[in-house]
C-alpha cells in the first residue's frame, strides 16, 4: 500500500487515508490468515530448566496423561524424553521386570491408599539407585504423604494439577536448591523490517536499569548489523560474536570482559557490526550464551534480529517473556498475527506475547488504529508509542535514550508503561504536582 500511495495526487492520498478502508482491508486480511487462537494463561513462572533425563508416567486417568502430555511439550521440559502409559502402579511394576529403569517414574493410584506403600515396595526390587519416583493421586491425606515421603517417594500430586504444577515438581527435584535465581530473558522481536524493535528494547532496558534500579543486560544477537553499541555509544573492541563463537568457554569471568558497561544498572553485550563472518549457528550455541546471562543479571532484554531461522525460533520460543514489535499497517498485522498464533500454540504454558505499535502517528501515512489493530488481532496491545522524528533522531545520532532527552514525553510514557508491565513494578517516571500542591507553592 505504501509504494501505490508514492504515485498518487493529494486528493488520492486522502482517499486512500480513510481509516474505514484501512480497518475494512485489515479485517477481512486477518479472516484470510486465520481463525481466533484461545488465550493461554496470562502468568509467567520462572521454573530452571530441566536437564537432558528420561521419564516414564503410568497413567489410571487419562486426564493425566493428557496433563502430563501438555507438561511435556513445553519449553522448560524440551531436553527431557517424556514417556506416557496407561497403568498405574501395577503396570509400571510389570514393565520393569526386565526393563532398565528410568531417571523418573511418575505413577498414578487413584485410590492412593496405603496399599500403593505395598506396590512402591514392589517395584523398588526393580529400580536403580538412581531413579525417583513421583505420586499421584486423589486423596489428600497428610498421613499418606508422610508416609511416602518415609518410603523413599520424591513427590506426591494431587489431582487435578496443572501442566506448571508438573514441571515445577520434576524442575525441583533435578535442579540444585543452592542455586541462585535465574533472570528473567526478555526477547524483542520486529514482525517486519524497519519496525523499531531495536529502539524500543533498548529504551525500555534503559528504563527498567534507570528508574526500576534493576541490574540489566541489553544481548544484541544482530551480529551483522546491531545497533546497541551505536544506541548507548559505545565501542567495545569484543562483543556477542566472541561469545557464540566459543559458548563452552563461556563463564562469568569471560562475561565480564565482554560486556560494555553503561550505567551502574546497566551492562550491554554489543554486535561487533562485522560481515567478516556468519552468525547463522546451531540453537545451542545462543542458549548457551544467554543460559550464562541470565545467571549473572535479573533481568536480559534480548534484541532478536529480523531473521527466521532454527536459532531465532528457539530463543523465541525459550523466552520468559516476548514482546512483538510492528507498525500499524496491513504487513505488520498480518505478520505479528502469524507470529503470535505460533507462538502460542508453541508456548501453551506460558503468557501470549505482548504486542507493541511502534511509529503511530506518521504524517499522511495510513495506519490501522490501536482498536482496529488489536481485534484483527485478538490480543490486546500493551503499548503505542507515538513517532517523534526529532527525538528519535536526535537521541539516535548523540547516542542516549528517549527518557534522557524527554522524560515526561508521550514516547517514553509509553515505553515506562511497557517497563512496569515486564517488571511487575512500579515505574516512577517524572512525579506530576497535583492542583493542591501547584495552590500551596503558589501562596508560599
Amino acid at each position: 500500500m505504501a509504494e501505490q500511495a508514492e504515485n498518487l495526487t493529494p486528493e488520492e492520498e486522502d482517499g486512500v487515508s480513510d481509516e474505514g478502508s484501512v480497518a475494512e482491508r485489515a479485517a477481512s486480511l486477518t479472516a484470510e490468515v486465520a481463525g481466533p487462537v484461545e488465550q493461554p494463561r496470562t502468568e509467567t513462572v520462572q521454573v530452571r530448566p530441566v536437564p537432558r533425563i528420561s521419564i516414564d508416567c503410568f497413567c489410571d486417568n487419562p486426564d493425566t496423561g493428557s496433563t502430563i502430555q501438555r507438561a511435556a511439550e513445553d519449553r522448560r521440559l524440551a531436553r527431557t524424553h517424556t514417556t506416557i502409559y496407561m497403568g498405574g502402579i501395577d503396570a509400571a511394576i510389570e514393565h520393569y521386570s526386565s526393563r532398565a529403569t528410568p531417571n523418573l517414574i511418575v505413577v498414578e493410584d487413584l485410590d492412593a491408599t496405603t496399599d500403593i506403600l505395598n506396590g512402591l515396595e514392589r517395584l523398588a526390587e526393580s529400580c536403580d539407585a538412581s531413579t525417583k519416583v513421583i505420586v499421584i493421586g486423589s486423596n489428600n491425606d497428610i498421613a499418606l504423604y508422610r508416609e511416602l515421603m518415609r518410603a523413599g517417594v520424591s513427590d506426591y500430586l494431587i489431582t487435578p494439577f496443572s501442566p506448571l504444577q508438573f514441571i515445577e515438581s520434576v524442575s525441583s527435584l533435578y535442579v540444585d536448591p543452592n542455586a541462585g535465581p535465574i533472570g528473567k530473558v526478555i526477547v524483542f522481536a520486529g514482525t517486519k523490517g524497519g519496525a523499531g524493535a531495536s529502539t524500543v528494547a533498548h529504551n525500555v532496558g534503559w528504563l527498567i536499569s534507570e528508574e526500576v534500579e534493576d541490574d540489566v543486560t541489553i544481548v544484541d544477537f544482530d551480529v551483522a548489523f546491531g545497533t546497541a553499541g551505536l544506541d548507548f555509544n559505545q565501542e567495545p573492541l569484543q562483543g556477542v560474536s566472541d561469545a557464540l563463537a566459543s559458548p563452552e568457554r563461556l563463564d562469568d569471568v569471560l562475561l565480564d570482559r565482554l560486556l560494555a558497561k553503561c550505567t551502574d544498572h546497566l551492562n550491554v553485550l554489543a554486535a561487533p557490526a562485522a560481515l567478516d563472518r556468519e552468525m547463522d549457528l546451531d540453537p545451542g550455541a545462543y542458549e548457551s550464551v544467554l543460559d550464562v546471562v541470565r545467571q549473572s543479571c535479573p533481568v536480559v532484554i534480548v534484541d532478536l534480529p529480523h531473521v527466521w531461522s532454527a536459532w531465532s525460533r528457539q530463543v523465541l520460543v525459550a523466552a520468559d517473556e516476548v514482546v512483538l514489535v510492528t507498525s500499524p499497517d496491513l504487513a505488520g498485522l498480518r505478520n505479528t498475527k502469524n507470529l503470535a498464533d505460533l507462538l502460542v500454540l508453541a508456548r501453551p504454558n506460558d503468557a501470549p506475547p505482548r504486542i507493541v505499535l511502534n511509529q503511530c502517528g506518521l504524517p499522511k501515512r495510513p495506519e490501522i488504529t490501536s482498536k482496529d489493530f488489536a481485534d484483527a488481532v485478538g490480543r490486546d496491545i500493551s503499548a503505542a508509542v507515538p513517532f517523534d522524528a526529532m527525538l528519535f533522531g536526535t537521541a539516535a545520532n548523540n547516542g542516549q535514550m528517549i527518557g534522557e532527552l524527554k522524560a515526561d514525553g508521550k514516547p517514553t510514557e509509553e515505553l515506562r508503561e511497557l517497563a512496569q508491565q515486564l517488571t511487575g513494578r512500579k515505574v516512577p517516571g517524572k512525579q506530576k504536582k497535583n492542583v493542591l500542591t501547584r495552590l500551596v507553592g503558589r501562596k508560599g
